[in-house]
């Protein structure tokens, strides 16, 4: 790989890539012993972009990447391409929307940690303000392990103006507020849904809260008034990935 090369995993990614980028796409390596259809589909857009396909043994993959989630697919691309939007990722799910959104981190360390439960959970992208936000630093990279690479993180010039171009698209907004009446363990919300939170300290801001479909409350059963962000995302998003479990995919 090249300086002016980078990795980027999995299949919603690579695909993105594939659909709306592929001159930036140089190679993909992909595991040797998958051949189910999800794989079969990725091949068959590479080949359509004239896409070089490397079959390579597993092992190989993790060594490319440890302990990346990679899910059998790594591809390189070139680093002076643009990256992935909001549209790129949204367009070429095959499944409902699992989106956070992060209304100005300062704390790259926040933001990092952020990432990383967004890719243990398997959200199909992080979303952000341009401005009045911490961004992606290299320390904001180093905390999350190789979730910068993994989970597609796009910046955005209107937030407000993005919220609502998702409810557009049918994607529900669950915002966290320490105010909100609806506990999270007993709210409910549909499948397709993006969840926003709030900078450290001062939560979120008014013209995001009033955009967001639903606030929920984390429940504070203790002395503290409240949790530090990164720690809140991974309690809710695992609390909607629980449910996603549950139901099959099918809608509350």
């Amino acid at each position: 790989m090249t300086s002016h090369s980078r990795l980027i995993f999995g299949f919603h990614s690579t695909l993105a890539k594939l659909r709306h980028d592929a001159g930036a796409v140089r190679e993909i390596y992909v595991d040797s012993g998958r051949h189910d259809a999800r794989l079969r589909d990725l091949l068959a857009h590479a080949e359509f972009a004239k896409v070089r396909v490397l079959p390579v043994p597993s092992v190989r993959l993790e060594a490319m990447a440890p302990g990346a989630r990679h899910q059998g697919v790594i591809a390189t691309v070139d680093s002076t391409q643009r990256h992935v939007t909001l549209d790129d990722v949204l367009d070429t799910l095959d499944e409902a929307p699992f989106l956070l959104v992060l209304d100005g981190i300062q704390d790259p360390h926040n933001l990092g940690a952020c990432l990383r439960v967004a890719d243990a959970v398997g959200a199909h992208a992080v979303i952000a303000p341009r401005d009045r936000a911490v961004g992606l630093t290299q320390t904001a990279i180093k905390v999350a392990s190789g979730a910068a690479e993994t989970v597609p993180y796009i910046t955005v010039t209107n937030l407000a103006r993005t919220l609502r171009e998702l409810k557009e698209r049918g994607i529900w907004l669950v915002g966290t507020d320490a105010e909100a009446e609806d506990d999270l363990y007993a709210a409910q919300w549909p499948v397709a849904c993006a969840w926003v939170l709030g900078a450290e300290g001062d939560g979120l801001r008014r013209l995001t809260r009033e955009t967001c479909d639903q606030l929920v409350s984390i429940p504070m059963l203790g002395s503290v008034a409240s949790l530090n962000v990164s720690v809140a995302t991974g309690v809710c998003l695992y609390e909607a990935r629980r449910r996603l479990a549950s139901q099959g995919s099918a809608g509350t």
